[in-house]
């Protein structure tokens, strides 16, 4: 799972503000919408150049350059990561008002482009200006959502948002340490802003499940009750008293200044944060066959939006839950065909039972979880050059989830490297409780989230420098997860797997992935309830229990984000396929996946139709 960035989790994208009536126009509609002017990007935009990069158009650089600025002021410690430091002083502004002012920028943005003369447009200009549009038009459509601002999870909340500051905001010298204190101060009106934020929704009839506000109030009470040295945003204490930048003089007022906000205002934020959970919106947190968007109101639509926009195809509900149940069916017959092989089990609920109940497959130690995503991530880094035309510069590193998170959230996720090497892509893995974490998935995992999985993926998307930066710092969800899914079951073509039991991991993961499809659809349009939810999990699925939790908390939480796996991984290896029958002699695994990768996370009816010209290519050169 590819985990969004500080910035993304804080504020509501500039995408996802918009009016939910307009609507895009396609390639190839005739009749133009008037155009809208929209003011030029600022003059000392840094990643002018990045933005409009590869495009030929000079109305479509500049509206492309102007969409990218007002990204970075609406998401600055992620422009920080971007290398755009502009507003390293900044946290952003999530209120209301600022919501409001986005909304109506999107408008214009998706206005201006749907009025640019395209006549004259280059094949890619032409691509490119498709997805721009896709894109902004999929994020307007999903305002019905209000944006998601009333919900809050273990994995969305503000105290777990501001958590990861330190971990984005990089101390050098001076200027940066005054900054991160700018960014403190900002703290309590962020957390305060939220706060509204929910009890605007819950005016609206929008609140959370009970059962997710009961965990983030776990999740806040756990950080509050302990001593703030062990807080996360005290965690620049330990950089500053070794920044030699600095006059000891100057490290002393920095450090004093900083604990007194945290101790301080920002302390005391977090309380007010967590006495509205506790008191305003736990007694009205949605229970039983409520738990889905469906319960709110445009509850339907705000879910088929969202489903729109993570796989950019439209599919019905019950058409994706139909499809899960024979991909789930068809996996099941794997598991236990191998089952019978591992453990001479004859049923799937048998080998399922052995899975989970045999101890000698959990781990004794965090350490030995450490090792061994350590060993898997160098395992692939050396198979990869065998597969891959093209690789990532960017390295890629094991980070354990903060102890503060880790009981709340999923067993894994990526972060994608910062520019310019500043830091590498990261792979961080959930270690609380280790007798709780099987071995037999810890390969796959790690493939999954690394290499060959979002890493290589990534950040090879984000060194295509012919890319504008929405392509190369964006894209769709069913791409760059179907990508992840797919490689689950590449790596075992690639001779990655130790072994049987680890391929049962890879098995039961497949099975997961399926499982999404009918368990998302299942909550969000068809009334189940999270016991319904949990047990299909658990009688299709290895998964454990305490993941099988989490994971399901996850899906009421962010409805339609989970179908896209399973949709993206078919189409990929449909087109795989599609190509190999076409091509024969002539195809190539390491020219299928360059013609894949190198165009960013596209959407999958542009995928087809980039896999489509890689063909008529190979055809053509033989």
């Amino acid at each position: 799972m590819l985990r969004t960035t500080f910035a993304s989790l804080l504020l509501v994208s500039l995408l996802a503000c918009g009016s939910p009536t307009q609507k895009p126009t396609i390639v190839g509609d005739e009749g133009e919408p008037a155009v809208t002017e929209v003011a030029p990007a600022s003059a000392e935009f840094v990643l002018a150049a990045q933005a409009k990069a590869g495009v030929d158009d000079p109305a479509l650089q500049a509206l492309l350059v102007r969409h990218w600025d007002q990204k970075m002021r609406d998401n600055p410690v992620w422009a920080d990561t971007m290398g755009d430091h502009r507003f390293s002083d900044k946290l952003g502004d999530s209120s209301e008002q600022a919501v409001l002012k986005r909304r109506e920028l999107a408008n214009e943005i998706l206005q201006a482009a749907q009025a640019l003369d395209r006549s004259a447009f280059s094949a890619r200009d032409t691509i490119t200006w498709a997805l721009f549009v896709e894109e902004i038009s999929r994020g307007i459509d999903k305002n019905v959502c209000e944006g998601f601002r009333w919900s809050v999870s273990a994995r969305g909340n503000a105290v777990s948002s501001v958590n990861v500051l330190p971990d984005d905001h990089k101390l050098s010298d001076l200027k940066s340490a005054q900054d991160l204190l700018e960014r403190y101060q900002q703290i309590p009106k962020t957390v305060d802003d939220s706060i509204a934020n929910l009890r605007s929704g819950l005016a609206q009839g929008r609140v959370a499940n009970a059962e997710s506000i009961r965990r983030t109030i776990s999740l806040v009470r756990g950080q509050l009750e302990k001593p703030i040295e062990k807080w996360a945003l005290l965690k620049p204490l330990e950089k500053l008293a070794t920044l030699s930048e600095l006059p000891e003089e100057e490290r002393y007022r920095i450090a004093g200044t900083l604990r007194e906000l945290v101790s301080g205002e920002i302390k005391s934020s977090f309380e007010r944060y967590l006495a509205a959970l506790e008191t305003e919106l736990l007694p009205q947190g949605r229970t039983d066959k409520n738990i889905g968007v469906h319960a709110i109101p445009d509850g339907l639509a705000c879910y088929e939006a969202s489903i729109r926009a993570h796989i950019n195809l439209e599919r019905s509900a019950k058409d994706i839950h139909e499809l899960g149940l024979k991909e789930i069916k068809s996996i099941n017959a794997e598991m236990v065909t191998l089952g019978k092989k591992l453990f001479r089990t004859k049923t799937l609920r048998a080998t399922v039972k052995r899975l989970r109940t045999s101890k000698k497959l959990y781990y004794e130690s965090k350490q030995e979880i450490i090792d061994k995503a350590e060993a898997s991530l160098a395992k692939a880094k050396a198979a990869i050059p065998k597969y891959f035309g093209v690789l990532p510069e960017a390295d890629c590193t094991v980070v354990e989830i903060p102890e503060y998170e880790a009981p709340y959230t999923t067993i894994a996720y990526y972060k994608e490297p910062h520019a310019g090497g500043a830091k590498p892509g990261e792979y961080f893995i959930n270690t609380y409780k280790p007798e709780t974490r099987p071995r037999y998935e810890m390969e796959v995992l790690a493939y999954h989230e690394s290499i060959p999985g979002h890493h290589l993926q990534i950040a090879i998307s984000e060194e295509q420098h012919d890319l504008p930066l929405f392509r190369r710092r964006g894209g769709s969800t069913a791409f760059v997860e179907g990508w992840a899914l797919y490689t689950e079951r590449l790596a075992d073509e690639m001779g990655l797997y130790s072994g049987d039991l680890d391929r049962m991991g890879m098995l039961s993961y497949d099975a997961w992935r399926a499982s999404r499809l009918v368990v998302d659809t299942g909550i969000h349009a068809m009334g189940w309830t999270r016991k319904e939810a949990e047990t299909f999990m658990r009688e299709h699925t290895a998964l454990t229990e305490s993941n099988i939790a989490n994971e399901v908390d996850r899906y009421i939480s962010w409805p339609g984000q989970a179908v896209a796996y399973k949709i993206g991984q078919l189409e990929i290896f449909r087109l795989r396929a599609l190509a190999k029958s076409k091509l024969g002699d002539a195809f190539t695994l390491s020219g299928f996946h360059d013609a894949v990768l190198k165009q960013g996370a596209v959407t999958l009816p542009v995928l087809a139709r980039q896999v489509q010209d890689w063909i008529d290519s190979v055809s053509a050169a033989q």
